[in-house]
């Protein structure tokens, strides 16, 4: 099959790329570079397979494809006020355009959300029929409204155009090319552990996320794609083992040997309390759940740091 990959020289959208490429599908890249970047792709460039389109999702664009993957958007704390009307417009317009592309072409389309739709959640474990807590006028509701809009349009395109398309709500989510810059936990653990920097928690550390590894992530994506009993569904995607923000800060200066401190910042507003996916329907319908341990995929993004440098 043919998929356009919509974000395809980020982080997540350029091992989804890996994956369709090794599979032996066509793949058209689409990315702006707003946060992408070419090195994530550099070992698909000259494949027969992958063509590479710089181009914004939030433009007009038309590609003959079986499979639109809309995964385009800044997607991390940093970006949320240096990005804060891109991530809007991406995750608005961008979705039209490529929801247009999918209706044009007759092909499955597949949302990535996030699990930011459910905002700072009153109930936990979160279920798809959840319908979140979300401040429509806090620092992150550029990026919780704007995938929550995105998942409202897919689910009219489906209403109205009969559009065969799948919403995943993708968890928190790590592995090798993260930005540095990136501002999430895992990549500002690892990175002040290596530098033998204190550790900066945020609040007391007592907040929960659950952390699923990039390649268990790509699996489920790719299963979304390619199972028809995925077409109308939300499906959670992610890891379901909850544990604190200061257990993981533990856990990483276990792993790659660090004496660092760790030191408190205050907690920045709207901060999610809880993060932990059910995943009942990821496992009943996609067959998937995670495999990848948090040892191992930490231990994997440390070593991708090191033979990385800045």
């Amino acid at each position: 099959m043919r998929v356009l990959v919509t974000g395809g020289a980020g982080f997540i959208g350029s091992h989804l790329c890996d994956r369709l490429v090794a599979e032996g599908h066509d793949v058209v890249c689409l990315d702006n570079l707003c946060t992408g970047d070419l090195r994530n792709i550099h070992q698909l460039q000259g494949s027969p397979l992958f063509r590479f389109v710089l181009a914004d999702a939030a433009e007009p664009f038309n590609i003959a494809v079986d499979r639109v993957a809309h995964l385009a958007s800044p997607a991390s704390p940093v970006d949320y006020s240096r990005l804060a009307i891109e991530t809007m417009l991406v995750n608005s317009v961008g979705t039209y355009q490529a929801l247009e592309v999918a209706r044009k072409n007759g092909a499955r389309f597949l949302l990535a959300s996030t699990s930011e739709v459910y905002g700072d959640p009153l109930e936990s474990p979160q279920g798809e029929d959840y319908l979140g807590n979300v401040n429509p006028v806090g620092p992150r509701a550029c990026y919780d409204e704007a995938k929550r809009f995105a998942e409202a349009l897919t689910s009219s395109y489906q209403r109205i155009h009969g559009l065969q398309a799948v919403i995943l709500r993708i968890f928190n989510t790590f592995g090798p090319r993260m930005r540095r810059e990136d501002g999430r936990v895992v990549p500002n653990f690892i990175l002040q552990a290596i530098a033998g920097q204190p550790l900066t928690v945020y609040g007391d550390g007592t907040q929960t996320r659950s952390f699923c590894y990039v390649d268990d992530l790509v699996e489920g994506i790719y299963r979304a794609l390619t199972t028809d009993a995925a077409v109308g569904e939300v499906i959670n995607l992610g890891n379901d083992g909850e544990m604190t923000i200061l257990a993981l800060a533990e856990r990483v200066k276990e792993i790659t040997g660090s004496a660092s401190d760790i030191t408190y910042m205050p907690l920045p507003e709207d901060d999610p309390q809880r993060r932990q996916p059910k995943l009942d329907k990821a496992r009943n319908i996609l067959g998937w759940e995670p495999v990848v341990s948090l040892e191992d995929g930490l231990g994997s993004v440390a070593k991708w740091f090191q033979e990385n440098p800045a």
